[in-house]
């Protein structure tokens, strides 16, 4: 992945069973990348903790490997960016260069902060700039139903950007507990959840 991606620890090989709440076969089926060549995204859902953003980057890792170009980012900081470039003069550089040359763009965390209005627009403008041209992941803890909350309120704008992100789409709902948390159980660190 590019520079700017988050930087991981890989193993020769990812374990794609370490979201042991998500469908495998699906996530099996995704690892071909051929959702990268028709221009589809995945979004991933589920609770904190379950796996979201270390499958976003074992696929863009496969992607990487694959000679294709990747980009990682959250939400948040590709808004900052963005925002700045904005503020600069430098938005259609920027744009075109951070947001439309990779092959597959992945947005992490998204809706995890809420957006100011402007901040809502500037990511729809990435959503329909990539619609049907290129591929993207993105992660999500909310239910697309609650998106609108995160995106200031604008029912309207979350309801385009839905219907691009949507069209050619495999959504992955993610269940289970947190890993880190069931780590900590156990170690001993936190106790067991009550069975009632």
């Amino acid at each position: 992945m590019t520079s700017r991606s988050r930087q991981a620890a890989y193993s020769e090989e990812y374990d794609f069973t370490f979201a042991t709440g998500a469908p495998q076969k699906q996530l099996q089926s995704l690892r071909s990348l051929s959702f990268i060549e028709r221009n589809e995204n995945i979004v991933l859902l589920g609770p904190s903790g379950v796996g979201k953003t270390h499958l976003a980057i074992a696929m863009g890792y496969e992607a990487v490997r694959a000679g294709i170009k990747v980009r990682f980012t959250t939400a948040a900081d590709l808004l900052l960016q963005l925002s700045t470039a904005q503020r600069q003069g430098r938005y259609k550089t920027t744009l075109q260069r951070g947001v439309m040359a990779p092959r597959l763009l992945i947005i992490d965390e998204t809706g995890y902060l809420p957006f100011s209005q402007e901040e809502a627009k500037l990511f729809f403008q990435v959503i329909a700039k990539r619609y049907e041209k290129s591929a993207m992941i993105l992660t999500s803890n909310l239910p697309f139903g609650q998106w609108d909350q995160t995106f200031a309120g604008d029912a309207a704008l979350t309801s385009a950007m839905l219907d691009r992100i949507l069209h050619h789409s495999h959504v992955v709902q993610i269940k289970g507990e947190s890993y880190r948390l069931r780590q900590k159980r156990k170690a001993g660190v936190i106790a067991e959840a009550n069975p009632e």
